[in-house]
C-alpha cells in the first residue's frame, strides 16, 4: 500500500505541476486578451475557450493532491477537540461521503468523455477546440481523488482501531516505527 500511495503521490505532484503551468498560460493569455481587446481592438482568438479547457486541468489536476495533504475545507472547531479515535471516525465519515460524491461525478464524467470523444465535440469559435480533451481530464481526476479517498478511508479505519494520530504524506517518514511518538 505504501508503493501505490507514493505512486499515487508523484502522479499527483505531477499533474499539479502542469496545472501550475496551465494556470500560467491562462493568466498570459487572459492578459494578451485584454490588451489586445482594450487597447489594440483586436480579441485574440480562441483565448475562452483554451482558458476553459485549461480551468478543469487547473481544478480536478489539483483535487488528487490536496487530498493527500488533507488541504480540503472542514469545521476544525469540533475537530481539533476530539480525540484521535473520534477525529479517525469523523474522517472516515467524509471519507465516505467523498466517495459516494466523487463515485457519481466519476461515472457521469466517464459518460460524457466517451460521448464528447465518440461525436468530436469541439467548441463554436473561429478556433474550434476539442472538448474531449478537459472532458478525460476531469475524469481521471476525479478517479485518483477516488483512489486516494480509497486509501485514506482505509488509513483512517485503521486509526480507529489502534487510536494513532493521523500522519500526512509529508509527515511519512518510513525510517521511524510507526505508533512511537
Amino acid at each position: 500500500m505504501v508503493l501505490f500511495s507514493g505512486i499515487l503521490r508523484r502522479l499527483a505532484l505531477t499533474i499539479l505541476l502542469i496545472g501550475g503551468v496551465g494556470t500560467m498560460a491562462a493568466m498570459f493569455l487572459g492578459t494578451i486578451e485584454v490588451v489586445g481587446t482594450q487597447i489594440l481592438h483586436t480579441p485574440v482568438p480562441g483565448a475562452l475557450e483554451l482558458t476553459e479547457s485549461t480551468m478543469v486541468l487547473i481544478v480536478f489536476g489539483a483535487l488528487c493532491y490536496a487530498q493527500i495533504r488533507r488541504s480540503h475545507i472542514r469545521v476544525e472547531l469540533i475537530y481539533t477537540n476530539m480525540g484521535p479515535r473520534v477525529r479517525a471516525g469523523m474522517d472516515v465519515f467524509a471519507d465516505l461521503c467523498g466517495l459516494v460524491f466523487f463515485c457519481l461525478l466519476l461515472w457521469q464524467a466517464y459518460n460524457e468523455a466517451l460521448y464528447s470523444l465518440q461525436i468530436g465535440e469541439a467548441t463554436v469559435g473561429l478556433i474550434r477546440f476539442p472538448l474531449y480533451p478537459a472532458r478525460i481530464i476531469l475524469a481521471v481526476g476525479t478517479a485518483m481523488l477516488i483512489l486516494q479517498l480509497c486509501l485514506d478511508l482505509i488509513t483512517d479505519i485503521r486509526r480507529i482501531i489502534d487510536g494513532s494520530e493521523i500522519v500526512l504524506a509529508e509527515d511519512y517518514d518510513p525510517t521511524r516505527p510507526q505508533g512511537t511518538d
